[in-house]
């Protein structure tokens, strides 16, 4: 049946290195020291990065963030200060929390490298997937949007809780002296935000010369990632997973298989199941629709 060219819609389409940095924002937890938010702010900047998050800071964004920020000022202008975080990663596909330790239950670790070629593998795969098959009836420019990916960094003494942790589907470490390897917060976003940078623009580059037949760049080879390359659905957001883990939960004590008094760590557990299995949406709808049969069963 042909379609009404009046109702086709163009995806979102990611081909240059800014639009790649677009689709990652750059979340801080908690921070105590405004002027942290703008240093942190400087070095989005200077890596080409423009989103920025705050998660219930200890103190507003105010003139000694601007100061810190010197040329980073616009992003402390339209940076979103969200009051939990997990309304601040509620639309987010992928998420990475910057870590300098191995926490209770931990998920993948890797490289700032590693991390960025994860990223961009899943932007790549998620604009396919929008841009190859004329867009459904019920989708519209305004409901097809570019994959998000948030990284978290956490408060200046103490970083990341372990329930904040278990939001992440990767932790990002980055090699430094054993000894001490704890980096200052706006530090951290600098080095992880110079690795991205750095890999998109060589990813770029790479297309460019490929599509000019030209093969003497060659794209770093880092971690072997096989991250939903043959999906034919977009993959979930974090509010989804944490839906899901809630309603797994949910059933698992109403059929006696876990005690509500008594959970330890069954939530982080399966979090971190649903995050190892980068779910699309059609089977989100799948085990949704059989959680709520077996929960009025």
């Amino acid at each position: 049946m042909s379609q009404d060219s009046s109702s086709v819609v163009s995806a979102p389409s990611v081909s240059t290195a800014s639009d790649y940095l677009d689709c990652v924002q750059v979340v801080m937890v908690n921070t105590t020291l405004p002027a942290n938010i703008g240093s942190a702010a400087r070095a989005m900047h200077t890596m080409g990065l423009s989103r920025l998050t705050v998660v219930d800071p200890k103190h507003p964004i105010d003139d000694s963030s601007v100061s810190h920020a010197a040329g980073g000022s616009d992003l402390l202008s339209s940076a979103v200060i969200a009051p939990t975080l997990e309304s601040a990663i509620a639309d987010c596909q992928l998420v990475f929390a910057a870590s300098s330790r191995s926490r209770h239950l931990p998920r993948p670790v890797v490289t700032p490298t590693q991390a960025a070629k994860i990223m961009l593998e899943f932007i790549d795969s998620q604009t396919a997937l929008n841009s190859k098959d004329t867009l459904s009836e019920h989708q519209t420019s305004d409901t097809i949007s570019p994959p998000n990916i948030a990284i978290l960094f956490g408060r200046e003494d103490r970083g990341l809780t372990n329930e904040e942790l278990a939001y992440a589907d990767y932790h990002i470490q980055i090699d430094a002296n054993p000894a001490y390897p704890v980096l200052n917060v706006a530090s951290a976003v600098q080095v992880i935000a110079s690795f991205i940078f750095a890999y998109v623009n060589t990813h770029s580059q790479t297309i460019d010369n490929s599509m000019n037949d030209n093969d003497s760049a060659v794209a770093q080879t880092t971690l072997d990632v096989h991250l939903r390359q043959q999906w034919d659905e977009p993959a979930i957001t974090q509010q989804q997973l944490q839906q899901l883990t809630q309603r797994t939960t949910d059933l698992m004590v109403q059929r006696g298989l876990a005690d509500s008094e008594h959970l330890k760590s069954l939530p982080s557990r399966l979090s971190r199941l649903g995050s190892r299995l980068q779910l699309d949406q059609k089977e989100y709808q799948l085990l949704s629709a059989l959680i709520a049969k077996l929960s009025k069963d």
